[in-house]
């Protein structure tokens, strides 16, 4: 009897709690997460130029005579050692010209020998009062002509045996053999290139450079090689040359760059990126993700470090790339922006920042 008034008791006490909450209670405020950048203006720039090596110093070696190619000893890659024979001519008239004028020597000798002693004779004449002097001259001009004969035979002789050196090509100092211009059995004129002969222990960087970057680049200027098919592999380099004038069609001047102390890992042909920084004038670059355009304005959302609040900030763009946007007024060195999300924030919004997600 006494336990159905208990169990109403209770029922309004319930009733009477729920009459105490308060309906209009607002729910815990949400903080969200977001990815920011410190703002740091950049001060300097990294400018990347492709190019290969090559040597410093090379030579297209070629005969200077006109001969068919007897030999050629090496090919492309083959060491060369200063003074070693790479290739021959045919020395068969060459050797035949020598034998020529050695007799034509051995004639004109025999002359002067003549000569001279008939001198001698019309001089003994002459002191004897057995001759006249128009004779004696006579003789002594035969003498001077003969001696000029061999002199002129001589010289004959040193001419065909230099020839005859000709016939054998060498290089003038150690290296490589980079390329061949002519194989046995051909029949080359003068000048016509046999073998290309490059030092390998000077080597350097060349790459070709837009003409509006070369503005300020002088003779010594550093740069950085790195070895593209090994980028763990670098060396240092200073500008050697550059060209005078820009290429017509790419607007680019050519650049070498002479390597210091290169490792053998820069072998010759190599395909190198030549890098090198500059100062510009401060600049502020952001992520494009970071960019807020809204009722024709652009602004970014900053983060104030006191409230972990965001607030709209108005900013002027002064230029907009693939991925990034540059920042013309609006923005100072310290200040914190969001870089993600940018169109779910509210302004006053609470965020935090997430670790590894900002700089």
């Amino acid at each position: 009897m006494n336990r159905l008034p208990r169990i109403l008791l209770g029922l309004f006490a319930l009733g009477a709690l729920a009459g105490c909450s308060k309906p209009d209670e607002k729910p815990p405020e949400i903080v969200r997460p977001v990815l920011s950048v410190v703002v740091e203006p950049r001060t300097t720039q990294t400018f990347g130029f492709a190019g290969s090596v090559e040597p410093q110093y090379s030579a297209d070696l070629a005969f200077r005579l006109l001969g068919r190619v007897v030999s050629r000893d090496v090919k492309v890659g083959d060491i060369v050692s200063k003074g070693t024979t790479i290739a021959a001519l045919d020395p068969t008239a060459l050797e035949l010209a020598v034998q020529a004028a050695k007799a034509e020597l051995s004639n004109a000798e025999a002359q002067f020998a003549n000569a001279a002693a008939s001198e001698e004779r019309q001089r003994q004449l002459l002191a004897a009062a057995n001759t006249s002097q128009a004779v004696f001259d006579a003789a002594q001009q035969a003498r001077k002509a003969a001696e000029a004969g061999v002199e002129r035979a001589k010289a004959a002789l040193a001419k065909s045996q230099e020839q005859l050196g000709y016939a054998r090509l060498f290089s003038d100092f150690d290296g490589v053999v980079t390329a061949t211009g002519a194989e046995v059995g051909q029949t080359v004129s003068p000048g016509q290139t046999v073998v290309t002969v490059a030092r390998s222990d000077l080597r350097e960087a060349v790459v070709d450079i837009p003409d509006q970057l070369t503005g300020d680049l002088t003779a010594g200027t550093p740069f950085q090689v790195i070895l593209q098919s090994l980028p763990t592999i670098e060396t240092q380099a200073k500008l050697r040359e550059i060209a005078p004038q820009a290429e017509g069609s790419t607007r680019t001047r050519r650049v070498r760059l002479t390597l210091t102390d290169p490792p053998q890992a820069f072998r010759l042909g190599s395909t190198v990126t030549a890098t090198r920084m500059t100062k510009v004038a401060p600049t502020i670059e952001l992520p494009l993700s970071a960019l807020l355009e809204k009722d024709g304005s652009d602004r970014v959302w900053i983060v104030d470090p006191q409230t972990s609040s965001v607030s709209a900030h108005e900013i002027k763009v002064a230029a907009k790339g693939a991925a990034t946007f540059t920042v013309a007024e609006g923005l100072e060195a310290g200040m914190r922006v969001v870089t993600a999300g940018v169109h779910s924030l509210a302004e006053g919004q609470k965020v935090r920042i997430l670790e590894g997600g900002a700089t």
